[in-house]
């Protein structure tokens, strides 16, 4: 079972990102600020759950949080600041659409931006130890799930609806084959890694 606090009587926020290793499509983030009487055994970090599962949970978070807010950086602006600050910016714009205003960030991996002057802990692998984190991992993954599932009407051949814009070697060969979109990341090192494909 997963924690459901860090720090007893204060109003924290989880928060989480999904896309950072993508070639394509925006990087998601999502804040979630939980009630302390909120159980459930089945909420872990994302990529420990199948996709059923991950909507059911989406749903869940969605129904019993005290608020929840996701947001995205697009791949143009994920390539003028590069992909760490991206990440950090869209939870940033996460927290930010909260409608109630945290004490305390708990912040998913080891470094972070600070959001003003609210109060934060990095805690590597916290989707898997704290509750709100996980809770954040799901809505920020699912949510980019559906936007690359979209984006795949506009280009099949990159089998996003499969591979959700992470460098798979049929989306690596896709690109070789057709050239980047424009939902790529252009300031990703492209050549290294097709060279490692052929």
């Amino acid at each position: 079972m997963l924690l459901s606090y860090h720090t007893k009587d204060k109003i924290e926020a989880g928060c989480d990102e999904a896309g950072r290793g993508c070639l394509a499509g925006p990087v998601f983030a999502a804040a979630v600020i939980l009630p302390p009487d909120f159980e459930s055994e089945l909420l872990n970090d994302s990529k420990k759950l199948n996709e059923k599962q991950r909507y059911l949970l989406r749903e869940l978070v969605q129904e019993q949080a005290i608020s929840w807010a996701v947001a995205q950086v697009e791949a143009e602006e994920i390539d003028e600041i590069n992909i760490l600050n991206a990440s950090f910016l869209a939870m940033h714009r996460a927290i930010e659409k909260l409608d109630k205003t945290p004490e305390l960030l708990l912040i998913d991996g080891p470094r972070f931006n600070p959001f003003g002057k609210t109060p934060f802990h990095c805690i590597v692998k916290g989707d898997g130890k704290y509750l709100s984190i996980a809770a954040a991992s799901i809505l920020a993954k699912t949510y980019r799930d559906d936007f690359m599932k979209k984006a795949h009407a506009g280009y099949p051949v990159y089998g996003w609806n499969r591979n959700k814009g992470y460098p798979t070697k049929s989306h690596k060969m896709a690109i070789i084959e057709h050239g980047l979109s424009t939902l790529h990341r252009k300031t990703f090192n492209y050549q290294l890694q097709l060279k490692l494909d052929l």
